[in-house]
């Protein structure tokens, strides 16, 4: 598999094209469009942080679903506080000061509403999690910490399908199923010899095509973090502070 080359500037990204149409009489529709598509990403860890803070599921789907329709219905990036340059961050601020109004308006919200962002099922259908987490576990993290972890499994999860898709695109699907598991790190219970015998190809082989499959990765991770930051300068950082994430609930 040939890694594509990371290219030295980032292509506009969702949500540099969203500050764009916040800013300006551009292309409106592009970035309604640009931030829909941000919001159906990133349902899960918004869901995850309104449930910890001790909705029920089903106050947390409405909760989840009139949230989006808040964004995507207002002018919210206009009014939003200056310092937006990370998606995650922005979204996590917006969604407390939404659930802090909702209290104090002691709203109860209506299911089955004439309006919907998405189908429910659908988006879980769309984007089932593959990080678990004991219930122990989920009730120990604060809500901001199950936020983060979340947010960081999904920005994963996407860039691993994608990964997917194109392994399968080409064939090699066998070859990724066998070496998913290896990808993000280095581990030390690895064997090529296993692997090799696996594959069906020789050791050097499977540690060559391990390295691509690597190097292709981190280039879609870094592709899923660039599309949730507007300066691209950011993304190393906001890169470390997810994998801090992660390790922090493992």
């Amino acid at each position: 598999m040939n890694v594509e080359a990371e290219p030295r500037v980032f292509a506009t990204t969702r949500w540099s094209l969203v500050l764009a149409g916040a800013n300006s009489e551009g292309d409106q529709q592009k970035a309604v469009e640009a931030l829909a598509e941000l919001c159906r990403t990133y349902w899960r860890p918004i869901f995850s942080y309104v449930c910890r803070r001790g909705y029920s599921i089903e106050d947390a789907q409405d909760l989840t679903q009139d949230f989006f329709l808040m964004i995507l219905e207002t002018n919210w990036l206009r009014q939003a506080d200056q310092g937006r340059g990370r998606f995650r961050s922005l979204l996590l601020k917006s969604l407390q000061n939404f659930l802090h109004n909702a209290a104090d308006k002691n709203r109860t919200l209506k299911r089955g509403g004439v309006v919907k962002f998405v189908s429910w099922d659908a988006w879980m259908a769309e984007a089932p999690s593959q990080l678990s987490i004991s219930a122990r576990a989920r009730d120990a993290l604060a809500p901001e910490r199950l936020f983060d972890l979340r947010w960081a499994a999904t920005v994963v999860e996407h860039a691993l399908r994608r990964l997917q898709e194109e392994c399968e695109g080409k064939g090699r699907l066998r070859l990724f199923n066998a070496l998913r598991d290896y990808l993000a790190t280095e581990r030390a219970d690895i064997s090529y010899a296993d692997l090799a015998v696996v594959l069906g190809v020789a050791e050097t082989v499977v540690k060559k095509q391990l390295h691509n499959l690597r190097q292709r990765y981190r280039w879609l991770l870094r592709d899923e973090v660039a599309h949730t930051v507007e300066n691209p300068a950011d993304v190393d950082d906001e890169i470390r502070h997810l994998c801090a994430a992660l390790a922090a609930a493992a």
